[in-house]
């Protein structure tokens, strides 16, 4: 289909930056620098610098981000780990595959964890909390939830994928507990060019561990100190993203723009509920890696949508994690989770994205819902 209006636009953000890319990758391969070196440490200090952490480890993705710090936590087989299924699977994976039990609790209106439904599920095998920061809008409540980890003495490692840069009172997403997993997925505010993830800190220790266990568990001179695994960065995703961190925070300020465009096109549409509005409360600082409506109707609006040329997605191909059986998942009752996966869609956003184009998907939504 030739789309009017992408979901993202990768050539476009391509060539928007075509002679620096070419540039970084030029200096980086020129020079050999491949694997674990300088334009990695780079990287890992300026992105723990942007997240208000003392420490950042470049990994291969987020499922391994996750996985390596539930394993450093001491998550073993038999340990449960509280969660939601409103995410992408690979956050449950991580339990799943370390031999422990995803608990899933159901989300809030603003699509992202319950905090009060948490405590209520702690049992003596209760070791961490996964709270999902959704959207790029950390989770409410969040102090709530530090409070219950401290008290039932748990773990929390964030699920940061899509909140690089969101903050909840002054505070920056992966920075509230013992870790902080993003994901370099290349939609995702920060893209790589391929897969790419990483995991924030405050402990010395934890750090130490994380980077043993990304190399196989070597130390200094080779030494092996432990078991580990292959989940390395590369070097030159690290320098390519070192370079969009720098544009970040603008890129941001415009995906905000484009969600306050959103908001008021749409904002008289009774048939969508819409996401909070872009807000400066010194409560959430959104950043707005989707733009996710629930909507009456969403099916045909899909469909509607893309006659026009307009591509939009639904989250993880409409299920919640709990809702593919062949995970065997399906004993929990999560009623808002599910009602949002009848209802949800994500509408396009990203920061190349134009006004024209944001009025024209808003335009057609608005159509939809006067002609039906």
């Amino acid at each position: 289909m030739g789309w009017k209006v992408r979901y993202v636009d990768y050539p476009k953000q391509f060539m928007n930056f075509e002679r620096e890319y070419l540039e970084i990758t030029w200096e980086v391969l020129s020079k050999g620098d491949l694997v674990l070196r300088e334009q990695l440490s780079t990287f890992e200090s300026n992105l723990a610098s942007f997240c208000g952490t003392k420490y950042a480890i470049g990994v291969s993705n987020c499922t391994d981000a996750l996985y390596l710090s539930l394993y450093a936590a001491g998550i073993r087989p038999g340990d449960e780990v509280i969660t939601v299924s409103h995410t992408f699977v690979a956050t449950v994976a991580a339990i799943h595959h370390l031999g422990a039990r995803p608990v899933l609790v159901d989300v809030s209106d603003d699509h992202n964890m319950n905090i009060d439904l948490v405590e209520q599920v702690i049992t003596n095998k209760t070791k961490a909390i996964i709270p999902v920061h959704l959207n790029g809008r950390i989770c409410s409540n969040l102090d709530k939830l530090v409070e219950i980890a401290d008290k039932y003495n748990l773990f929390i490692i964030e699920d940061a994928a899509q909140a690089l840069g969101a903050s909840y009172k002054d505070k920056k997403a992966g920075s509230f507990g013992l870790a902080g997993c993003f994901s370099f997925y290349p939609a995702k505010l920060l893209g790589a060019f391929g897969d790419g993830g990483a995991v924030v800190t405050d402990s010395e220790e934890f750090a130490h561990m994380m980077k043993l266990l990304r190399n196989h568990g070597r130390g200094y001179g080779n030494e092996i100190l432990r078991w580990g695994f292959n989940c390395r960065m590369d070097n030159l995703h690290a320098a390519i993203l070192d370079f969009k961190l720098k544009q970040l925070p603008q890129w941001i300020e415009r995906r905000r723009e484009i969600a306050s465009m959103y908001n008021e096109l749409l904002s008289e549409v009774e048939n969508l509920r819409l996401p909070p509005p872009p807000q400066d409360d010194g409560i959430h600082h959104d950043v707005f890696q989707n733009y996710e409506i629930e909507a009456e109707m969403r099916n045909d609006l899909v469909q509607y949508l893309n006659n026009k040329g307009i591509e939009v997605m639904l989250s993880w191909g409409g299920k919640g994690v709990h809702q593919f059986t062949a995970l065997g998942l399906n004993n929990y009752d999560l009623p808002r989770t599910e009602e949002l996966f009848d209802r949800v869609l994500m509408v396009p956003m990203y920061p190349e994205l134009e006004n024209r184009e944001v009025e024209y998907v808003a335009n057609a939504i608005r159509g939809f819902y006067g002609e039906h």
